[in-house]
């Protein structure tokens, strides 16, 4: 072992280690490998610097802004609302159809928005069947992932997997190519999960269920403190607000802002508007307490009380919220809404909202005026539970223009006749001339964060490679074999074994970064013992994505988290049969199609 093998080794664990610590962005940490590695010369710089020349992260780019294309005309959303029909069906079959319906369309568009629209869609199919959502969403989720392993651009995972490889001089993966292990996947996961899943998943309750009836049927009121008033200068537990009865104090207003308070200390000052949250049976009570005062100064009309629409919704990925807290946000005076709780990890959160910083996939438990809720219904940084989205009106003529030019792109990838990252970026710039998506549209649905991960995990998969790291592993991976496992079997318990240790990687870190780490690896492996690199080629990128047993493990997996109210033990009870499942289909497919 030399010391650049050695070096990178631990750049490895570091990486590793710093990913599932979670203190810093994984996209900071990738560039942080790229940095090292260059100024190490663990690679050459100029090499290191040719990572940004692979086409797989602007394919994943250009395939990002095709995804959002079809979003934006309502495609999806009328392929979906359609869906909803299908609630009078038993909940076997509705799990079978929605597992097949999410792969399929997942098969062609990033799994992440194809999540995001039927989320709304297994919500409602929950309430028409009086059946907890929590037995939906995981099948919606995994079968993104499912469907994902079935086309070359089925997820980002699968271009990155051929964007090196190509890198190599060697044959890119086919655009159905990997349909012969994700089809049978698919299949028997869509099984899987309709005859065993009602029983595996729980019923696990809605972030409103946190709340009795009479709390749902809040209304929302304003108060000013006058002058004189025996609440100046006093805190809101010392003037008696905090357990008052049938009323509770959201938001204090000072200078029109609202300001974060302290329930102990914060004194009450002249004109501080005090937003209230008021049952049916509480409004009279807070109007008799002294020290309010319903109405403005002398001639002004008095505040009118509107009913507080409770409404649940999630913090959508890319969200310009995430990061920021609630009281940074400022979020009554942006989103005209109060937040009540927060569902993150499984457990619902009612105290120390104001400071909490928001994450994608949260839950948020709002209350407001009906019309607050159409305007938030909108925008991109929340999407709303209580009905699936409507078609874009708008651009719903667009839509056989963009069902064909990602037609154009898969046909022009399969027929070899235009190679899948010109295609993408040709497909891409067509739905920005013909309108069918903004430039500014485009440009925020690309997850930049991840492009920036894959740049730098391609600088440490060509630092292993550069180093003789990669060929370091791959001999001591065929020697162990060896001393286990001789004969005709060895091949394939190498194969297994590098699946194995792909799929645990998979479900702690980024699918993206693990494919870019195990490839070079797999290659290696293949050269040592003297065998075709494809079957193991093929195995890192299944595995790479085929991650269930963890809400960690896919982007999907941890939007669906909160939402469906899950705990971490769920994804284990659940995700590890249909990763057993998935693994025994791989062991048994892939040498007959891709032989050693």
């Amino acid at each position: 072992m030399t010391w650049e093998i050695a070096a990178v080794l631990v750049i490895v664990v570091a990486a590793i280690v710093s990913f599932v610590w979670e203190k810093f962005p994984p996209d900071v940490v990738a560039l942080c490998l790229f940095v090292v590695i260059a100024i190490a010369q663990l690679v050459p710089t100029k090499d290191a610097f040719a990572v940004f020349s692979n086409p797989a992260p602007i394919t994943v780019a250009a395939m990002f802004v095709l995804s959002a294309a079809l979003i934006r005309c309502g495609a999806l959303d009328y392929l979906s609302g359609a869906f909803e029909k299908a609630a009078v069906l038993p909940y076997q079959v509705v799990i079978f159809l929605l597992v097949g319906l999410v792969a399929f369309v997942s098969a062609w568009i990033n799994n992440t928005p194809v999540v995001v629209v039927f989320v709304p869609v297994a919500l409602s199919l929950a309430r028409r069947m009086k059946i907890p959502a929590s037995k939906f969403l995981i099948p919606v989720s995994f079968a993104s992932v499912l469907g994902g392993n079935c086309t070359l651009i089925g997820t980002s995972t699968n271009l990155v997997v051929n964007g090196l490889i190509i890198e190599r001089n060697m044959e890119g993966l086919g655009m159905f190519e990997l349909a012969a292990v994700g089809v049978p996947a698919a299949f028997i996961g869509a099984l899987y999960l309709a005859l065993v899943g009602k029983r595996l998943l729980p019923a696990r309750e809605s972030l409103t269920s946190i709340l009795s009836e009479e709390e749902r049927r809040e209304y929302m009121t304003e108060a000013f403190v006058p002058p004189a008033s025996p609440l100046i200068g006093k805190s809101l537990r010392a003037a008696g607000l905090i357990k008052a009865r049938g009323f509770r104090v959201i938001e204090v207003v000072r200078d029109g802002v609202a300001i974060h308070v302290d329930p102990e200390a914060t004194a009450l000052e002249e004109g501080d508007r005090m937003i209230l949250a008021c049952r049916p049976s509480g409004i009279a009570h807070a109007r008799s307490m002294p020290g309010f005062d319903f109405t403005a100064e002398a001639g002004l009309e008095q505040i009118a009380a509107h009913e507080g629409v409770v409404f649940e919704g999630a913090v959508a990925p890319n969200s310009e919220i995430i990061g920021q807290s609630i009281s940074e946000l400022n979020f009554r005076q942006r989103f005209r809404v109060i937040v009540l709780a927060i569902h993150r990890g499984g457990e619902n959160v009612r105290d120390k909202l104001e400071t909490l910083p928001l994450q994608m996939g949260d839950i948020l438990l709002m209350m407001g005026t009906e019309q607050a809720v159409n305007e938030l219904r909108n925008g991109d940084d929340i999407i709303l539970f209580d009905r699936p989205p409507l078609p874009s009106l708008s651009r719903h003529k667009r839509i056989p223009l963009v069902l064909a030019t990602v037609a154009a792109v898969v046909l022009g990838e399969t027929l070899d006749i235009v190679p899948i990252h010109l295609g993408a970026i040709a497909g891409a710039l067509l739905m920005c001339l013909t309108g069918c998506i903004k430039p500014k549209e485009a440009y925020e649905s690309i997850e930049w964060n991840l492009l920036f991960v894959i740049f730098g995990m391609l600088a440490l998969g060509l630092a292993m490679q550069h180093t003789g790291a990669a060929a370091w592993l791959a001999q001591n991976v065929v020697a162990g074999v060896g001393h286990i496992v001789a004969g005709p079997h060895k091949p394939l318990v190498m194969l297994a074994c590098l699946y194995l240790v792909t799929l645990l990687l998979t479900e702690i870190l980024s699918n993206n970064a693990v494919a870019a780490l195990m490839v070079p690896i797999a290659i290696g492996i293949a050269a040592e013992a003297g065998l075709d690199p494809r079957p193991f080629i093929i195995a890192a990128t299944i595995a790479a994505s085929a991650a269930f047993a963890t809400p960690i493990g896919y982007q999907t997996n941890t939007y669906i988290y909160g939402i469906g109210g899950y705990k971490f033990r769920d994804f284990v009870k659940v995700g590890v049969p249909l990763n057993v499942l998935c693994f025994i289909v791989a062991i048994v497919v892939i040498p007959k199609v891709w032989p050693f």
